[in-house]
């Protein structure tokens, strides 16, 4: 069976220590042990690219054929600002199969579809369509033991990947027509750092949509400001709708996307350069990771379920 990576290699050897020959540092958030790793040895799960509830189980190779071969001319394009559309094509096909195919991505997207299960049934049963639980379970409805906890909707994680590879081009579309910072980390000695899940999210305000930003190499990083206007419009792989601007990032710019990366990955944190305070940073922000927030608002006789994402700790998510 193949052991598939969800994180590209050509992305994590952008990140190789110029002192390891062929390794890069990486440090667990779940119990802070720090190692050195290759690429082809992280970010692999057996079959992980393969999707039973697909008529060609493998179709994603076949898309990151358009990807990863592309991956370092791309990044090459994004720092001498000769960005064309097979560069967009690449970096955004990167970012959506990471949401796609990742544990992190197939986690979050497992939320939505539960929250729909569990608001069709609660609609159902507000019309009588389902029998008082047996006297084992109290005879109670099914809306009173799914709020109780006593039951419970489990998705096969592969159904939302499956759902996310179909519509992977709409994904690609929808980030290569949005806006674009190319964020240039100058700072020799604060390169940026990588992860298991490379694709953080800033959430501003609740009446802006969650920006991507993605550390492409040690000194260069993305951040996408999605255009959700094209939600439900036919995919366009040209981009006519793209935008870029360029910032050359402060100190203080640098520690906060390094944080942000932290908090963002699910557990392994990779990077360059040892430092001795990488640890405690690392140790500061684990707490976190990015979390679906589901939310049920009154409409009419029912409600409606929207599910939206973000940072926070286990704590938080528990309230």
């Amino acid at each position: 069976m193949p052991l598939d990576h969800y994180v590209s290699q050509v992305h994590l050897r952008n990140f190789y220590s110029p002192i390891l020959k062929g390794m890069m540092y990486a440090i667990r958030k779940s119990d802070l042990k720090g190692f050195t790793a290759r690429s082809q040895d992280v970010c692999r799960i057996e079959n992980n690219s393969t999707n039973p509830y697909l008529t060609n189980e493998r179709a994603i190779e076949e898309f990151l054929k358009s990807v990863e071969p592309k991956y370092n001319a791309s990044l090459g394009k994004l720092r001498d600002n000769k960005i064309d559309q097979e560069c967009i094509h690449c970096i955004a096909g990167f970012v959506a199969y990471v949401i796609t195919c990742s544990p992190a991505g197939m986690r979050i997207h497992t939320k939505p579809l539960e929250g729909a299960l569990e608001a069709t049934a609660k609609l159902l049963d507000a019309k009588g369509m389902f029998e008082k639980a047996p006297p084992a379970l109290g005879g109670k409805s099914v809306t009173e033991l799914l709020k109780e906890g006593a039951i419970k909707f489990d998705v096969d994680a592969k159904y939302p990947q499956a759902l996310g590879i179909t519509s992977i081009l709409n994904r690609v579309s929808i980030f290569g027509n949005s806006s674009w910072e190319i964020l240039q980390n100058e700072h020799e000695d604060s390169p940026f750092f990588t992860s298991d899940y490379p694709v953080a999210i800033e959430v501003t305000t609740l009446n802006n949509p969650i920006a991507r930003v993605v550390p492409l190499a040690p000194d260069l990083a993305i951040r996408i400001l999605p255009n959700l206007e094209l939600a439900r419009t036919k995919p366009d792989i040209e981009f006519p709708k793209f935008k870029t601007t360029r910032r050359r990032l402060k100190r203080a710019d640098v520690l906060y996307l390094n944080r942000l990366f932290v908090r963002c990955a699910e557990d392994v944190v990779f990077y360059r350069d040892e430092k001795k305070w990488i640890e405690g940073f690392v140790e500061k922000n684990k707490a976190y990771r990015i979390e679906p927030v589901a939310l049920e608002i009154p409409h009419g006789t029912g409600f409606l379920n929207i599910t939206t994402q973000r940072v926070l700790t286990k704590r938080d998510n528990n309230r």
